[in-house]
């Protein structure tokens, strides 16, 4: 009598291995903690397990920040010009011209605006092109972009017109909580004059495409932020809440996306509605920030909506006053890198639910 075959015999061939997104991240301003956050944050196993990554910058900071924090190099350098496509772990796409701009500078430079803006750009065409699922952005100084003859006054700027897009919209998400922004960095008492109900369509529209195509949510419910101190109170507080926030939902409703609001600012980011809701707007910048700074000070990540490509990014700047002092919390960096991953995976799997039948869905990465 012939002996039973084997477990792995009877179950027929070994299922192929979860895929691994190709992670592009930046190391952003040469003269700051970009690197140092990099390399403590690929550093944590648990973090290089989700998927393969090439940084975009200078192989030589890299190993000046991981000689500091006493971590043995997991990478391998290759010019940058001659990355392509890798299986696994870490690649150093090195731009040696800017190893010179050292964390010693410790300020803004024209030299270090030219070497962000140069891996920054590397990172998106990789993006554009399907080569890498989605782009990780270390820390840049707006000075040195400045300095460098960079007329945008950020990432989010420069990437939408790196894309092409008309429309994009600054999130945010520690965790559960995800808030994206009617107005970003607007002094207060502008706010009044610049809101229209296209200003705040737009971040609701925008965060229901990102909760479906990019976090997995087939029917995600938005709660909406008043602007005025009890959401306006019939009117008593202001009419922004009746006169633009509301037709702006109406809109959104129309367009089938479930929202609900306007409601008080102050009672909205609680736990109760964190878990009744996926998404939140917030109508101005510290009315959504201060939640999200509460919940998660060194971990929450900022994240481009509107874009055709996944951008992720760390919510902190260069830290000039600490840079090799091997001070840098890489907790922010972690997160970025984390989501990312979690986003281009869902993606890739929307992708191949909604492919049609007659090809096989495009290649994300290699």
């Amino acid at each position: 009598m012939s002996e039973p075959p084997l477990p792995s015999q009877a179950a027929g061939p070994a299922p192929d291995p979860p895929y691994k997104p190709l992670i592009g991240i930046t190391m952003g301003e040469p003269a700051g903690i970009g690197a140092e956050v990099i390399v403590k944050a690929l550093a944590d196993p648990e973090v290089r397990s989700r998927g393969r990554f090439i940084i975009y910058g200078a192989a030589e900071l890299l190993d000046y920040a991981a000689d500091a924090a006493e971590v043995n190099p997991f990478w391998f350098r290759v010019p940058h010009e001659n990355v392509e496509q890798i299986a696994s772990g870490v690649v150093a796409a090195d731009f040696d011209q800017y190893a010179m701009v050292t964390a010693s500078l410790k300020r803004p430079s024209a030299e270090g605006g030219h070497a962000s803006l140069r891996f920054l750009s590397e990172a998106v065409v990789a993006a554009q092109t399907g080569r890498i699922d989605a782009v990780v952005t270390g820390p840049i100084h707006k000075v040195s972009w400045q300095m460098a003859g960079c007329k945008a006054p950020g990432h989010t700027e420069w990437l939408a017109e790196a894309c092409g897009v008309k429309r994009v919209t600054m999130a945010f998400v520690a965790g559960r909580l995800r808030v994206a922004l009617a107005s970003t960095h607007v002094a207060i008492s502008e706010i009044r004059n610049l809101f229209t109900i296209g200003r705040v369509f737009q971040p609701i529209d925008l965060l229901h495409d990102t909760l479906v195509n990019w976090f997995g949510i087939e029917r995600p419910r938005i709660a909406v932020a008043g602007l005025n101190p009890h959401a306006g109170e019939g009117g008593r507080f202001g009419d922004e809440e009746t006169r633009i926030i509301e037709p702006a939902m109406v809109m959104a409703g129309e367009a089938g996306i479930q929202v609900e609001g306007p409601f008080p600012a102050d009672s909205l980011f609680c736990a109760k509605q964190l878990a009744k809701y996926d998404g939140f707007v917030a109508m101005y910048h510290d009315q959504g920030l201060i939640p999200v700074k509460m919940l998660a000070f060194n971990t929450a990540v900022n994240v481009t909506l509107g874009l055709p490509i996944i951008r992720t990014s760390v919510d902190h700047g260069t830290a000039f006053d600490i840079v090799g002092n091997n001070q840098a919390d890489p907790g922010s960096m972690k997160a970025a890198i984390t989501l990312a991953c979690q986003m281009a995976t869902v993606r890739r799997a929307t992708q191949a639910c909604t492919a049609p039948a007659e090809g096989p869905p495009r290649a994300l990465g290699r």
